[in-house]
């Protein structure tokens, strides 16, 4: 099957990329279709430890061709510094990324907006990275396709006229200046420069590849729950994580979809304001996020945590039209005594095993607790490996969302991980 697509199906954060790292080893390209540098994926290879926030995690894989699509935001500078960090490394990503011409500019008065928008009463806990109002200036039909880069005076007019209209919104909110037009462009020269050498029309790469029968991973960002159409609104991203946004940030059409996974962790995290109905503000919580490094890896934030969450699983998976799923974080529950998951929500109206998409701030979880396990996991190469109780909690999981799993991660490093099943031989 050559076109896999990769989603979260909780709020993000679930360990997109180590997994994509995993199942880029037998891609042919790799094509990142949404999103901007608000999505962090942290690597661990060997004893290094890499974050990348906009090139695709398959960046790893020698001579994988890496796409950062239409779909995309992209913010110049950022994309910079993190191609001087990787060929620090030794990573010479210019050879292999290709970055689409249609893709939009974050520039420097979209992070201004954003930051402000967060000291104010309707903050919503954004990475203040400025994708949000990028995606506005891109619906707005006032954005900077990265095209523009390529001619000075068009881009020159384009920020122009952005500028003119974001004038009186920093105006309202602060008294500090606003960067003129030959300020900002000053400040991303630079960036263009560099970048305008990267720039294709990606769609005709990812469309010909798919044609040829090459294998091409779609890797999201965010997660399920964060969708703008189909999240915990308004609490969400600004661009559709899910597997049907492949389709629209990379030019695919649906009938070239041949898999979708979905990565969920083995419990819950949430980064910012919103509902969280089975959040755990307790110490069981504070030890999932010390165990399991839950922090922000591109804010530093703490993220909220909680127990796995069934019912907005089976919601992702029918958002997603999941095939499989691949648990993360599995060892992190190690050591727990019991381990709870909800199955089912009372709400004002009665008992529900749906998802209660509109209801989570009144809707009260009802759990099933399950033994822990006091075993060690990262040795697990195989299912037989895990304990028993560990087993248990993984069908659990399998039969309530009705999706089989491919994967299971039991550890930061790549090799731990447990295989089950080729999304690319299905």
């Amino acid at each position: 099957m050559p076109a896999v697509v990769i989603v979260g199906a909780q709020w993000g954060d679930e360990g997109k990329g180590k997994i994509v790292d995993i199942f880029t080893e037998k891609a042919d390209m790799v094509v990142r279709y949404g999103g901007g540098p608000n999505a962090g994926h942290t690597l661990v290879v060997g004893n290094d430890k890499l974050i990348v926030r906009l090139v695709p995690s398959g960046i790893l894989r020698k001579d994988l061709p890496c796409v950062l699509a239409q779909g995309m935001v992209i913010d110049p500078r950022s994309l910079v510094t993190e191609l001087d960090e990787l060929e620090r490394r030794g990573i010479d990503a210019n050879k292999r990324l290709v970055v689409s011409d249609r893709a939009h500019a974050i520039l420097p008065y979209h992070v201004l907006v954003d930051g402000l928008r967060e000291q104010g009463k309707g903050a919503i806990g954004t990475t203040k990275r400025g994708v949000g109002p990028c995606y506005e200036d891109k619906v707005a039909r006032r954005g900077i396709p990265l095209g523009a880069f390529r001619d000075p005076a068009r881009l020159k007019e384009l920020v122009g006229r952005a500028l003119e209209a974001w004038a009186p919104v920093v105006r309202a909110m602060t008294d500090e200046p606003m960067p003129g037009v030959d300020q900002t462009l000053e400040m991303i020269e630079g960036a263009r420069v560099r970048i305008v050498k990267l720039l294709a029309s990606t769609q005709e790469l990812v469309d010909r590849a798919i044609k040829e029968k090459k294998k091409v991973v779609l890797e999201g960002a965010q997660g399920t729950l964060l969708d703008v159409d189909h999240g915990t609104y308004p609490f969400v991203t600004s661009s559709s994580p899910i597997s049907g946004g492949a389709c629209i940030g990379a030019g695919v059409g649906p009938t070239r979809i041949d898999h979708v996974v979905g990565l969920v962790k083995a419990y819950t995290t949430r980064v910012g304001g919103g509902p969280f109905p089975t959040e755990l503000d307790n110490d069981v919580g504070e030890r999932i996020r010390k165990v399991g490094a839950e922090f922000g890896s591109v804010t530093g934030r703490p993220r909220r945590t909680g127990w796995l969450d069934l019912p907005a699983l089976r919601y992702a998976a029918s958002v997603n039209g999941l095939d499989s799923l691949a648990i993360t974080k599995l060892d992190v529950l190690t050591g727990l005594d019991t381990i709870e998951v909800c199955v089912s929500y009372d709400t004002p109206q009665g008992r529900t095993v749906d998802f209660p998409l509109d209801q989570l701030d009144v809707a009260k979880p009802v759990y099933r607790t399950f033994r822990g396990w006091k075993e060690e996991l990262s040795g697990a190469r195989t299912m037989s490996d895990l304990p028993e109780a560990c087993r248990d909690y993984l069908r659990f999981i399998e039969d309530w969302v009705g999706c089989p799993m491919a994967l299971a991660s039991v550890g930061p490093a790549r090799d731990e991980t447990i295989v089950v099943s080729d999304p690319f031989a299905s």
